[in-house]
């Protein structure tokens, strides 16, 4: 279905990849990975044939579906509905549809004889490209993408960034092509949305090439992968799976280290060599020689040792700041009818790590801009502490500005830039960044998505925040620069409230979360995403289970009146509590919070990744006994529900 030959790309005098080979066949599901700027979205909009290579040729047969980073294509006065539709054909022939409905309803005689015409003649062509089953199938697709019927009837250009993704990703996934190309495809999707379209690529029977920060996504749905090197401008064909391509990455990185050390010591021989040469007249020419080829042997090794100076960035030393930097009180916010926050209390403590969760349209991000004070809320307060400086990461690059060189975005009008207290020189300091010292002074507007991601971390680092404040932040980041972040933020001593989706990310990072139970209810849980789960899942057993108990109706008990006999009070059925099961009663709730105490203590333990690397046995217990406290909670749960119940009938 693809077929590459010879590929050459470069971007202006930047090479970043010659001599690619490759196929896609049906069937084939491909990741395709790399760091930030090594070229995979380029790569991907020339196989969709949005733009032309530098040198070679892409065979293409038949449709490709194709989500760039920022779609913007269609006719911005289409409806977004019509737009996803249209991918069959069907969105046009709906339209003329309801226009020769209408036309069968004028008492005009030629309107209404044109409209019956019409009408038969739109009908035959929708019911044969799939009439309104396949309607039913796009109005599903969107559905699980969180896309309500409120945005499918709204025009295109009406629509946010985020909207406007989900809706392409909808035409796309609906459109059955035989190849999809999808860059990013879990961005503004929440957590159930991702483990649906996780579910659909597993399934789709086409060829897949996709890019993608999300671990899950890729470890359960490719069976190749595709390793783009910048730094030998060449593409590493792995044909296996996500799990098994990490094995023989990490093993081909060890052989090209060895490989380097090897070259670097032949490089030094040779060097020392052509400088006892040098000074014989006799031998200037064999030294010249020795030094050619002691350059060739190092030329390249530089730009190796670049990629692993990323993992020395810190964050700056945060300020010290009051006890509770963040803090709500009485927090409602509504749009229209929609309620998004009802009477909500938030206080977020110094060193805290807090995630914001909910669906998409929950309000994660309304909350973070009232808490930062963009946007009022209708009624209460969002207050920030004492001496509280914040540093804010905005998911739509809102704040980047396109037109200025990377250097002036991070330092203006300075050469110079401060990090704890040291002047470090711009162009060394966006190098830890993996910018190249030429690239530097190039505009913001060349950069990839994953690299403006990178640039406005570096000017977040740069920053000597006490509090940060994050939308999204995994977004187009490659995977290596994820487990960079997600290192930083665990080390870092200031406080973090954020927004993100990534389920790996939050367990890794996140202390505790905030999250959305509907109608403008929000809860607070402890631990990471893992942790929040069981906990959810049990409060909506519990909350169930107290529904059925308020909701059941009392069973009628009919008395027979008899004259002679006195009144006979009707017995409810429910046995009274006896002495034992009243004290059982009193004891269940500290027993019930000595064991969410330690579900919370061993879910904090677990969270932390070197657990699994160096103690896997103490980490197999803990998850034992993980199991065993979910079981018993249950148990006690249920048994405390009951005998509540029983001492209040």
């Amino acid at each position: 279905m693809l077929a590459v030959h010879d590929l050459e790309i470069r971007i202006g005098a930047r090479l970043l990849m010659s001599g690619v080979n490759f196929r896609v066949d049906q069937g084939d599901k491909i990741g395709l990975v790399g760091r930030n700027g090594a070229g995979k979205t380029t790569l991907t909009k020339i196989l969709a044939g949005e733009n032309p290579p530098t040198g070679g040729t892409v065979e293409r047969h038949g449709e490709i579906g194709y989500l760039p980073q920022d779609p913007r294509s269609g006719d911005p006065e289409e409806l977004a509905r019509t737009r996803i539709l249209n991918a069959r054909g069907l969105g046009d022939l709906m339209v003329k549809l309801e226009q020769a409905t209408e036309d069968m309803g004028s008492i005009d005689q030629e309107v209404y004889d044109r409209g019956m015409r019409n009408y038969s003649r739109y009908d035959d062509e929708f019911q044969s490209a799939g009439g309104y089953a396949a309607e039913a199938e796009a109005s599903a697709i969107a559905s699980n993408l969180g896309i309500k019927d409120s945005i499918l009837n709204q025009p295109l250009k009406t629509l946010s960034g985020g909207q406007r993704r989900r809706i392409e990703l909808a035409r796309i996934l609906f459109s059955n092509a035989r190849t999809m190309i999808l860059d990013e495809p879990t961005n503004h999707l929440d957590a159930d949305s991702v483990i649906w379209l996780r579910d659909f690529l597993k399934s789709y029977t086409g060829g897949l090439i996709v890019i993608s920060h999300d671990v899950d996504l890729i470890g359960e749905t490719v069976n190749r992968v595709f390793y783009l090197d910048a730094i030998r401008t060449v593409i590493d064909v792995y044909n296996m799976g996500w799990h098994n391509y990490l094995k023989q990455r990490e093993s081909d990185q060890e052989r090209r280290k060895r490989e380097r050390a090897n070259a670097e010591k032949k490089a030094s021989t040779l060097q020392l060599q052509a400088a006892r040469f040098g000074a014989k007249a006799s031998k200037a020419a064999a030294a010249h020689q020795m030094v050619k080829r002691a350059e060739k042997l190092i030329s390249g090794l530089e730009d190796v040792r670049e990629v692993d100076r990323v993992a020395r960035i810190r964050f700056p030393e945060p300020a010290p700041c009051g006890k509770t930097p963040l803090f709500a009180e009485n927090l409602s916010k509504s749009y229209g009818s929609l309620e998004i926050f009802t009477a909500v209390d938030l206080a977020i403590d110094k060193g805290s790590k807090v995630v914001v969760l909910g669906l998409n349209g929950a309000g994660k991000t309304t909350l973070l801009k009232l808490i930062l004070g963009t946007i009022a809320p209708d009624s209460g307060t969002a207050t920030m502490g004492t001496r509280i400086e914040v540093a804010y990461f905005d998911q739509m690059r809102e704040g980047l500005d396109l037109n200025a060189s990377l250097e002036d975005y991070i330092s203006p009008g300075s050469e110079w830039i401060e990090i704890n207290g040291n002047k470090k020189h711009v162009k060394s300091y966006l190098s830890d960044f993996l910018f190249a010292p030429e690239r530097t002074n190039s505009p913001v507007s060349t950069l990839s998505g994953g690299e403006r991601n990178r640039l406005l971390l570096a000017r977040l680092f740069a920053r000597p925040a006490n509090v940060l404040v994050l939308d999204e932040p995994t977004n187009d980041l490659d995977i290596d620069t994820l487990d960079l972040l997600e290192q930083l933020l665990q080390d870092y001593k200031g406080t973090v409230f954020l927004v993100s989706h990534d389920r790996y990310f939050l367990d890794n990072v996140v202390t505790s979360i905030i999250a959305n139970e509907g109608d403008g209810f929000w809860r607070e849980y402890e631990g990471g995403y893992e942790d929040w789960k069981i906990q959810k899942a049990r409060s909506d057993k519990i909350r169930a289970a107290n529904s059925g108990l308020k909701s059941e109706p009392k069973p009628e008990v009919k008395i027979e009146p008899k004259v002679e006999a006195k009144p006979v009070a009707a017995k409810s059925g429910v046995q009274k509590l006896n002495g034992k099961e009243r004290q059982e009663l009193e004891t269940l709730p500290l027993q019930i919070e000595n064991l969410e105490t330690e579900q919370a203590d061993i879910g904090i333990a677990m969270s932390n990744p070197d657990l699994y690397k160096n103690q896997p046995e103490l980490a197999a217990s803990m998850q034992a006994r993980l199991s065993e406290i979910t079981a018993d909670l249950d148990i006690k749960l249920q048994r405390w529900e009951l005998l509540l119940s029983r001492s209040e009938s």
